[in-house]
């Protein structure tokens, strides 16, 4: 009984953030099967009656399909980019002594303070002229960049805890440095590639400024602009809006929800470890 008070208190503080985080979504969610009236007059309740048109009028819309692909396209790209560059890198800063290893890392780790907002102009400026406006790989580059710092950061760490009796082994079996990294220590930091991988692709999903910076042609909006276009074309239907909302949300939490499990391994593995 003693213990259990003693953690009452941080029950009380989970359960009230999971209500905070829940409850403008099943708001949403909800509000969705509504039209305006019911919003206005029972914000609240459940519907009366049910209405689907709103899901059913998104779903069969083409922009929204052709957003969701763009979306889908830019985080797969930038993911694989990012996750790539940033294992062959860490595992050179984690694996290797050479002068100047750690200013090269702390170069890394001071661009976690760099804010994107100050950047966008001459980002602007640089993707201009390289031709990649109105090209998703001025989104994809500009996004695995910023992506390296904390990428980077994770997976280093999980690299050194990998023991050097296994890189031994490894060199006396015949693997050179390259093979050691590609067949034993890429499949031993599974869960910290699924960590980064999560952490990219939710980050790419949710980027709302870079793609607006970059493309200004409709036909490359991600969901976030779409969000913003459909929101100012049916200003006046909330519910819609809702229900827009909602799908757009669908494909990062249902991908958030199946790794989430690899996401918590891969934050803790570096921790507890050697």
């Amino acid at each position: 009984m003693t213990t259990k008070l003693k953690h009452l208190p941080l029950h009380l503080v989970a359960a009230l953030l999971g209500a905070f985080v829940a409850v403008p979504l099943i708001y949403a969610v909800v509000g969705g099967f509504k039209d305006t009236a019911q919003l206005s007059t029972n914000p609240f309740g459940l519907p009366d009656p049910w209405r689907t048109g709103n899901y059913t009028e998104v779903l069969a819309a083409p922009e929204f399909w052709r957003q969701l692909g763009n979306s889908v396209l830019i985080a797969l790209a930038t993911t694989l980019l990012v996750v790539g560059v940033s294992a062959l890198a860490s595992f050179v800063l984690a694996r290797f002594a050479f002068r100047g290893r750690e200013a090269i890392f702390t170069l890394f780790a001071v661009g976690l303070m760099f804010p994107f907002a100050v950047a966008i102009l001459p980002l602007f400026v640089l993707l201009r002229t390289f031709g990649l406006l109105d090209n998703p790989l001025g989104v994809i580059l500009a996004q695995a960049a910023f992506g390296l710092p904390m990428t980077i950061i994770i997976l280093r760490a999980f690299f050194r805890t990998i023991p050097n009796e296994v890189e031994e082994a490894a060199t006396i079996d015949g693997c050179g440095p390259f093979g050691f990294f590609w067949r034993i220590l890429l499949p031993m930091a599974r869960p910290a590639l699924a960590t980064v991988s999560v952490l990219a692709i939710v980050g790419s999903w949710n980027n709302f400024m870079l793609p607006l910076v970059v493309f200004t042609d409709q036909q490359w909006w991600t969901i976030p602009l779409g969000v913003q276009q459909f929101q100012g074309q049916y200003a006046s239907d909330t519910a819609r809006i809702l229900a827009y909302i909602v799908l757009a949300m669908v494909p990062a939490l249902a991908f958030y929800a199946v790794a989430e499990r690899h996401l918590v391994s891969g934050l803790t593995a570096g921790a507890t470890k050697g």
